[in-house]
């Protein structure tokens, strides 16, 4: 699988640092690009985030890159944690940097965009933007840990939303998740 996997500054880095942690950069091509806000959350939250070998790194100021055009294939963009700023200018369908023209690319071409806002709560523009990008065919998944599974750790917290993350994309998720299917 070829992914584009994105984060902004809005709080719940953990959630892109378990993403990384799950996706085997040996399986799937994969690349990240971060804005300049998420390196600095990212900081306050972690210290540092641990990018695996293979991880392919961009800047947020560049269009060359393959995916930040319709004739380059790839399967999916997930933007984890996304600021209501970037969905915002997503729904507005401004391209003026390399994360919002990779975005507005993968939904004229009608690929899977998954966004992972954790903001709460949401203002009525929040929702009509999140509306936008529903009917756009976006994928909106809201930074909701679940507690079925009884997790015992941040880190478990986190993989609720992770895991529902990778199932969207069709990728191996904890034993956790599937508790309901025991």
């Amino acid at each position: 699988m070829k992914l584009v996997i994105v984060g902004t500054g809005a709080s719940g880095a953990i959630y892109l640092q378990r993403m990384l942690d799950k996706i085997d950069a040996r399986e799937n091509e994969v690349h990240l690009i971060l804005s300049t806000f998420a390196k600095q959350v990212i900081h306050e939250e972690l210290g540092e985030l641990r990018v695996p070998e293979g991880v392919h790194q961009h800047g947020d100021k560049t269009m060359n890159v393959p995916f930040v055009s319709g004739s380059s294939r790839f399967d999916a963009m997930v933007i984890c944690p996304c600021s209501m700023g970037t969905l915002a200018r997503i729904a507005a369908g401004t391209s003026d940097s390399t994360i919002l023209r990779a975005a507005d690319v993968f939904l004229k071409e009608r690929r899977k965009l998954i966004l992972v806002p954790r903001e709460t709560p949401w203002s009525l523009i929040h929702a009509r933007n999140v509306c936008t990008l529903l009917e756009a065919g976006a994928t909106v998944m809201p930074a909701s840990p679940g507690f079925y599974s009884r997790p015992q750790t941040i880190e478990q917290i986190a993989d609720t939303v992770v895991d529902r993350i990778l199932d969207q994309l069709g990728l191996p998720v904890s034993d956790t998740f599937r508790w309901a299917e025991r």
